[in-house]
């Protein structure tokens, strides 16, 4: 008799993570899918695809199939969904048969959207589905004691949505979601040289300028870069050079939107828990955690200690596959 495989995914807007009980992460790449606009056929998914975007036939479409964590476009996620269980497949060297799937959620979620989520990762093959809120998934993927009844804050920055939860004993006290994250932020210096220098410049070349110059609102010694795009006013390909002081104030909106959210979630602690916060403080996931300086701009401005997970990008599927049996043993601590 076979054992029902365990996973847990990450399904998130900007990149699906896999984890295995056995194999720890198993796959982690992009959320993209390239398409044939004419027959509907997937042509590739993942990192393939996301090399495609720009680059293509008028044919071939490159689409992120997930907004703000939320299924956006249903049967081109469970055609993505199959050929990451096949990648998986053969990642981990054997058929995953008719899985038990626990798939995080952003906590805001919707019953509708909440049903879709859960309908399209049956409709691959899985055998049972859990759901399990982001923030929970990702306080367990950092190793926080969430189990125990202290609190956890917990902000996870990703690329569609900004989540922000106190967890305790196992359940969100009082949580806020925005649906602004990594993406909004590459909008938004898209925008600013758009405006700026009359430069059309594509997301892929966006999310390297914000990685590699991109601080949040910290002082710091500047940063250049040389970018290329294509002149609005010439039509012709044109090389500029940006500084990280003018991306700074480019995604300086969206930034304090996030600190808005973490300010409101915690002026809505119960007074018991803020005792644990002070002495705790907040820890910081998702792909956002990694932007220059964001630690000490939080912990300036909230002025409790703020800490990024150990592994921020991958510490919600982390958490989504080891929740079963955190959930289990909560579970027998309340019977």
């Amino acid at each position: 008799m076979f054992s029902t495989t365990q996973i847990g995914i990450d399904l998130g807007t900007a990149n699906i993570l896999v984890y295995t009980k056995n194999k720890g992460i198993v796959l982690n790449e992009p959320s993209v899918v390239a398409i044939d606009a004419n027959t509907k056929e997937v042509l590739a998914i993942g990192n393939e695809a996301k090399n495609m975007v720009g680059k293509t036939p008028e044919n071939i479409i490159a689409i992120r199939p997930l907004k703000g964590g939320v299924i956006a476009d249903y049967q081109v996620t469970i055609d993505m969904l199959k050929q990451i269980m096949k990648k998986v497949s053969k990642q981990v060297g054997f058929s995953l048969g008719k899985p038990n799937v626990m798939v995080c959620i952003p906590a805001g979620s919707t019953s509708v959207e909440r049903r879709a989520i859960h309908d399209a990762v049956k409709a691959f093959g899985a055998k049972q589905v859990d759901l399990i809120e982001e923030t929970i998934a990702a306080a367990i993927g950092a190793d926080l004691s969430v189990e125990e009844p202290v609190a956890n804050v917990v902000v996870d920055i990703g690329g569609g949505t900004t989540e922000v939860a106190i967890i305790s004993f196992g359940g969100i006290v009082t949580a806020h979601s925005i649906r602004v994250g990594g993406d909004k932020l590459d909008d938004d210096i898209i925008q600013y040289v758009r405006k700026k220098y009359n430069l059309l410049i594509g997301y892929r070349t966006a999310e390297n300028i914000k990685m590699e110059i991109g601080f949040a609102l910290v002082d710091h010694d500047e940063l250049t870069m040389e970018i290329r795009g294509r002149d609005l006013v010439t039509g012709l390909p044109k090389t500029i050079t940006l500084g990280s002081i003018e991306i700074q104030d480019a995604i300086r909106d969206p930034l304090l939107a996030i600190l808005d959210t973490v300010r409101y979630t915690l002026e809505n602690c119960p007074p018991e828990l803020s005792g644990d916060i002070v002495d705790l403080g907040v820890t910081l996931t998702g792909g956002g955690a990694l932007l220059k300086g964001m630690e000490e701009w939080l912990s300036n401005e909230i002025a409790v200690p703020v800490q990024i997970a150990e592994n921020p990008l991958e510490a919600v599927a982390i958490g989504t596959g080891r929740s079963l049996s955190v959930l289990h043993k909560l579970q027998k601590k309340a019977k």
